[in-house]
């Protein structure tokens, strides 16, 4: 498990691989970030180009140079564990796969998934797709130490909008499943979904509550910092940079140094635009020196 210590704040950003994998630890590193996310590939295309072996060896040594571990891979946007389309169900099944395969190489322990949506056909349809997707996964690679880290969804159809859902698919997956399967907390899907985040409102001691009575806080591996553009509860899946949405810089406060969130690592996924994943960082980090009592 990645945690925090107070003389180290695991906290980065999504870095870009566009120029080869090292490059986005170069670009971590221009940001001060002490961690860090990539894609696996392209995150809008189906073709998955294996990394060569000297860049994965590249990568690792420049990690390892900038102390820069954990990181993590987020699975790119097209797969849908959940899909009732065949197809499309078995396309993002080997996607994982791959994604799992590619995280071992490069020396990395955690994949982020988001689990998709079930088009229509049911939660219960679509979380059976899912918990069998994920035992699919492990069962191909019995002999990667990676863990699939789960990330609650916002949105119409969406698979895990709430964490009491995702401890079912999570009990669904089976035991051997169970052992390789962690989650990842997004703080824009979980205010849009109906968890207020905001300094007033009481969805985080809500959903921290419904953490804990399934898949227990020891699971929780990995928080997405993001605002969000849309008020709480519609659904609306759109990130803000930090302290300018809906869920409030005080809000976010509170989050960033809540007692069972404070020692996780954090990573930004706000809008890409100008200079501000540095400003982002910055907020966040000033934020992180105003503690306060809530446990």
């Amino acid at each position: 498990m990645a945690r925090n210590d107070e003389s180290k704040f695991l906290l980065g950003v999504h870095t870009s691989i566009a120029g080869g994998l090292p490059r986005a630890v170069e670009r971590a590193v221009a940001l001060g970030c002490s961690t860090f996310q990539i894609f696996p590939s392209t995150p809008r295309g189906w073709r998955q180009k294996r990394p060569r072996e000297e860049a994965c060896e590249a990568f690792r040594r420049a990690v390892a140079e900038h102390g820069l571990e954990p990181f993590f891979v987020h699975l790119p946007y097209l797969p849908n564990l959940a899909s009732p389309a065949d197809d499309l169900y078995e396309k993002s099944g080997a996607a994982l796969i791959q994604a799992l395969e590619t995280t071992a190489r490069l020396g990395g322990r955690y994949v982020v998934a988001h689990l998709g949506s079930h088009r229509g056909a049911g939660a219960a349809a679509g979380g059976e797709r899912v918990a069998a997707a994920l035992r699919r996964a492990v069962e191909a690679t019995p002999r990667l130490g990676v863990t699939i880290l789960l990330e609650n969804a916002a949105g119409t159809n969406a698979v895990g909008t709430t964490f009491t859902e995702l401890a079912s698919l999570y009990k669904m997956a089976g035991a051997k499943a169970r052992r390789r399967l962690g989650l990842c907390l997004d703080t824009c899907h979980a205010h849009v979904s109906g968890y207020d985040l905001s300094a007033g409102g009481d969805g985080l001691e809500r959903l921290l509550a419904e953490i804990d009575g399934g898949f227990g806080l020891a699971r929780l591996e990995l928080v997405h910092l993001n605002d969000a553009k849309a008020a709480v509860g519609s659904g609306r899946d759109r990130h803000e940079h930090i302290g300018r949405g809906t869920i409030g810089r005080e809000g976010f406060r509170l989050i960033i140094n809540h007692s069972q969130l404070r020692p996780l690592p954090m990573i930004l996924e706000t809008p890409k635009v100008g200079d501000w994943d540095r400003k982002n960082l910055r907020i966040v980090k000033k934020l992180r020196k105003q503690q306060n009592t809530r446990r």
